[in-house]
C-alpha cells in the first residue's frame, strides 16, 4: 500500500479562532489583499484587528462565484499594492478567488497555461504567496484544499487552477462565523459537506487516512446538518458542520470525487447555479444510481460495502444498508427544501451537453463505477 496526505501547512479550528489571525499574519509581512464576500462588513472586525497589528491591507470584494477575470484582476491588484500575503474571509468563492489570486501574484505567464480542461494544464513555476484561508460557510472545505474552482463564462464551464503549492499556509475554521448562515445556504453548503466525505469514501483513491475523517465527517453531518437547518444558534450542531466541511476538504485533496461533482463543474458554467445547491440537489440522484449500478453490474465491489458503511453511519443503525442510506439522504434532501435544477434555467434539452461536458470532467474519473450515457442523463432528468 502507498498513499501520500497533503494538506494546509498548519489548521486552527475552534470558537473565536478568527482572532488569532491577526498577529499570526504578522508572520508573513505587513501588507495583506483580502479577499472578502459581497458583505464586507463581516469583515471589519477582522480588518480593524489587522489595523492594530500594524499590517496594511487592500480589500477586494468577490460578489458572486469567481471567474477568470476575477482572478486575474485580482492578482494584477494585489501586485499593484506590494501585497506580501492573501487573506481569504468567506464562503467557497471567496477562498477560491484567494487560492487562485496567491497562485497568480507569484507565477507569471498566461492563466491558460495553468488551467485544466480549457488551458495547457501545466504546473505553476512557483509556490504561492502566503494564504491564510477563513471560511464563514461550513460546506466547500476549500480551506484545506490545493485547487481554486473558476469559471469561464466564454467556454461555459468551471475548470480548476490546481497545484501541491497552493495549499494555504494558514487555515483557521471558527464555527462562530457560520452562526449567521440563512437555513437555505447551509441547507446547500452543508450537504455539499456531506457529498464530500461520501464521495472520497466510495472513491478507488480513497486511503485509511481519507476514511478515517469522512467517516466522522458523515457521523457528524448525518446528526447534526437537520439540526443546524432548524436552528442555525445550534452550537453543537454548527461546530459539527463546520468540521464535516474541513473534513472534506482533508479528503477531496486526497483522493477523489464523484459523479457529483463531475456534473457541478458544467452545470456552474452553464448556469446561474451556486455550486452548494447543485451538489445538494445531485446527491441522492447519484448515490441511488451508483448503488443500483454496483449492485446489478460490480456486486462484489467494495464501493458497494462501503455504501452500506455510509448508511450506517448515516442511521446510526448498525443493521442499515446501502439502500436504507439513499432512502435516508432522499428524504433529507426533501426535508431541507432543496430546488431542483430547473429553478437554475435547466431545462431537458440541455442534458445532453452537460452530460458531454460532465464525461470529461476530472472529479467524474473518481465515481467508484463508470455511468453509462443513459444513467446520466436519468441523474439529470430526475434532479430538473
Amino acid at each position: 500500500m502507498r498513499f501520500e496526505f497533503a494538506t494546509a501547512m498548519r489548521i486552527i479550528f475552534g470558537p473565536g479562532t478568527v482572532g488569532e489571525v491577526p498577529s499570526l499574519a504578522a508572520g508573513f509581512g505587513q501588507r495583506a489583499f483580502v479577499v472578502t464576500g459581497q458583505n464586507q462588513a463581516r469583515a471589519i472586525p477582522l480588518l480593524e484587528q489587522l489595523n492594530g497589528q500594524g499590517i496594511e491591507f487592500t480589500t477586494y470584494p468577490v460578489t458572486g462565484e469567481p471567474t477568470t477575470t476575477v482572478a486575474l484582476e485580482g492578482a494584477w491588484q494585489a501586485r499593484k499594492v506590494g501585497a506580501q500575503m492573501v487573506i481569504g474571509l468567506g464562503g467557497g468563492s471567496v477562498l477560491d478567488a484567494g487560492k487562485a489570486i496567491a497562485a497568480l501574484l507569484t507565477n507569471s505567464g498566461d492563466l491558460f497555461d495553468y488551467l485544466e480542461v480549457i488551458g495547457r494544464g501545466q504546473p505553476l513555476k512557483e509556490p504561492s504567496a502566503p494564504y491564510i484561508a477563513i471560511p464563514t460557510t461550513a460546506g466547500t472545505g476549500a480551506e484545506v484544499t490545493r485547487n481554486a474552482v473558476l469559471a469561464s463564462p466564454e467556454h461555459k464551464v468551471k475548470v480548476s487552477l490546481r497545484s501541491p503549492t497552493m495549499l494555504p499556509r494558514l487555515a483557521v475554521v471558527d464555527p462562530e462565523l457560520t452562526y449567521s448562515m440563512p437555513p437555505a445556504v447551509t441547507a446547500s453548503t452543508g450537504l455539499d459537506a456531506l457529498t464530500q466525505v461520501m464521495e472520497p469514501y466510495v472513491s478507488h483513491l480513497a486511503n485509511p487516512l481519507t476514511d478515517a475523517v469522512c467517516r466522522k465527517g458523515i457521523q457528524r453531518a448525518g446528526r447534526s446538518l437537520r439540526r443546524a437547518f432548524d436552528n442555525g444558534q445550534d452550537t453543537e450542531a454548527r461546530k459539527d458542520m463546520a468540521l464535516a466541511s474541513l473534513f472534506g476538504g482533508l479528503a477531496l485533496a486526497n483522493a477523489k470525487l464523484g459523479a457529483v461533482h463531475g456534473f457541478a463543474g458544467p452545470i456552474g458554467g452553464m448556469f446561474p447555479a451556486p455550486h452548494g445547491a447543485i451538489c445538494a440537489r445531485l446527491l441522492p440522484f447519484v448515490m441511488e444510481t451508483n448503488v443500483n449500478a454496483l449492485a446489478s453490474r460490480e456486486p462484489d465491489s467494495s464501493a458497494l460495502a462501503r455504501y452500506d458503511d455510509v448508511a450506517r453511519l448515516l442511521t446510526g443503525d448498525d443493521t442499515a444498508r446501502s439502500a436504507d442510506g439513499v432512502a435516508w439522504v432522499q428524504e433529507l434532501s426533501q426535508a431541507l427544501a432543496v430546488p431542483p435544477l430547473s429553478d437554475f434555467g435547466m431545462t431537458q434539452e440541455d442534458i445532453p451537453a452537460v452530460v458531454a461536458k460532465a464525461k470529461n470532467a476530472s472529479s467524474m474519473k473518481g465515481n467508484p463505477i463508470v455511468l453509462s450515457e443513459e444513467e446520466l442523463s436519468a441523474i439529470l432528468a430526475e434532479a430538473l
